[in-house]
């Protein structure tokens, strides 16, 4: 079958010499692989490897043939350009961390129109405005709103956080963030991209991404570590 849509791209991995595996979120068809061969070739400028840099947004004319196999991407351009993310180091290094992010967290993910118009939007506000250092918190937390596990604040004055059923409570349990992580996690109800006044300093910041990842473990089944977490820290010194 031969479709046009607009995609996401979270992971690129190269197969043999010249050839690539890439897994995106579609706008029409939700999470898709397909495979790119001679990405790395020079008869395949159409195609090429540049193409599918972590979070490129493309327009695809691809063959899907709908059986849980390697889909193909026929024609392709540029849906958006970003302008920043290959000069602002810093601004490279979170949309490669929020890439790995995604890959672990759209897994199974069907077709959802209104998470798409969330990571595009998020996107390209992110490459159009001068570096935040909350982006990535910022995105994280709005993400579990479309992922079906954003927290309840119903019981917001209770000490303590429980991941599991995402509610706050005045007991402990196991698994509950202690009263310092659960006063920590709060704020993130709170944090935005226009003002850094809620998240002021760096030492925040690193305990926010470890206890919204400790979340993400919880409520996506196998969640991996995600590697390129150890460039953030050295963002955030």
């Amino acid at each position: 079958m031969q479709v046009k849509t607009e995609i996401i791209v979270l992971s690129a991995l190269r197969y043999q010499e010249k050839s690539l595996v890439v897994k995106s979120f579609t706008k029409d068809f939700g999470l898709k692989t397909y495979f790119i061969r001679n990405a790395f070739g020079t008869k395949n400028k159409a195609l090429n490897s540049a193409y599918f840099q972590p979070l490129n947004l493309l327009f695809v004319d691809a063959t899907h043939k709908n059986k849980e196999s390697l889909e193909y991407i026929n024609e392709l351009k540029l849906a958006y350009a970003y302008q920043t993310f290959a000069t602002d180091f810093y601004k490279n290094c979170v949309a490669v961390f929020l890439a790995e992010v995604l890959a672990n967290s759209l897994k199974d993910e069907q077709v959802n129109k209104a998470l798409f118009l969330y990571l595009k939007t998020a996107l390209i506000w992110f490459d159009e405005h001068d570096f935040t250092p909350n982006f990535h918190l910022w995105f994280l937390w709005n993400l579990t709103k479309y992922l079906g596990f954003f927290p309840n604040k119903e019981n917001i004055k209770g000490v303590y956080f429980n991941p599991v059923d995402g509610t706050f409570g005045s007991e402990f349990t196991p698994l509950c963030f202690n009263e310092d992580e659960t006063s920590l996690f709060k704020k993130l109800f709170d944090v935005s991209l226009n003002d850094n006044r809620i998240i002021t300093n760096n030492a925040e910041r690193r305990g926010l991404l470890k206890l919204i990842l400790r979340y993400y473990e919880i409520h996506i089944a196998q969640f991996k570590q995600i590697k390129s977490i150890e460039i953030l820290p050295e963002l955030f010194q």
